[in-house]
């Protein structure tokens, strides 16, 4: 069942357009283990048999296929941030952010479900732990995270919400790039981010 979870978003993020070939990466916590996706495997042809177990300390369990060279990044979200499921893309929209800004601002409010302006990670070569430590960084009391001149971190409760906030991440640079064309985007102050915030837990602004 989880791993078809983890299977059943890897293929989603396909299908959406967020991941291109091998180039992403899904994890799912359940308990002091982790499933996820396989080194270089096709996210579009994903399937419950060809996802990886590990522990949370990254020992693989017996007969498991090989994990994802950003293992560490996966674990380090888990055990510092407490995800409990984490994706990682190459989204197109995203990553063209990630390439330009140092961080995403808040010009919409529905950023504020994803903890506000997006902070982007400095560059380092995938797969390293100098990527995971900038990219768990940059995730710190926020559900996403840029990566300069890669792709984009996203960490949620479930597997499902976690490519929900991709695609809400994707569709909020996109609004963002298309804005900048047009002139410099308006950013939400302090005081409007904190009645939208109250607005979307369905309380009543002070």
């Amino acid at each position: 069942m989880q791993r078809e979870r983890v299977a059943t978003a890897a293929r989603r993020l396909a299908a959406e357009g967020l991941v291109l070939g091998s180039a992403g990466n899904v994890s799912l916590r359940d308990g002091d283990a982790v499933l996820v996706t396989p080194a270089g495997a096709a996210l579009a042809e994903l399937e419950a048999v060809d996802v990886a177990l590990v522990s949370l300390d990254g020992e693989p369990a017996p007969g498991s296929t090989a994990p994802t060279s950003e293992l560490a990044l996966h674990l380090g979200a888990m055990k510092r941030h407490g995800a409990g499921a984490v994706v990682h893309t190459h989204s197109p929209m995203a990553t063209a952010v990630g390439c330009v800004e140092a961080q995403l601002p808040v010009v919409h409010y529905n950023m504020l479900l994803l903890g506000g302006e997006i902070r982007v990670a400095p560059y380092h070569t995938f797969g390293t732990p100098q990527l995971a430590a900038a990219v768990l960084d940059a995730l710190e009391d926020r559900r996403a995270a840029l990566m300069g001149s890669h792709g984009v971190v996203v960490q949620a409760d479930g597997v499902e919400e976690a490519v929900d906030l991709a695609l809400l991440l994707e569709w909020c640079c996109e609004v963002y790039v298309h804005a900048k064309a047009l002139g410099e985007p308006r950013v939400l102050d302090e005081a409007q981010q904190r009645a939208a915030r109250a607005a979307l837990l369905g309380q009543v602004a002070t």
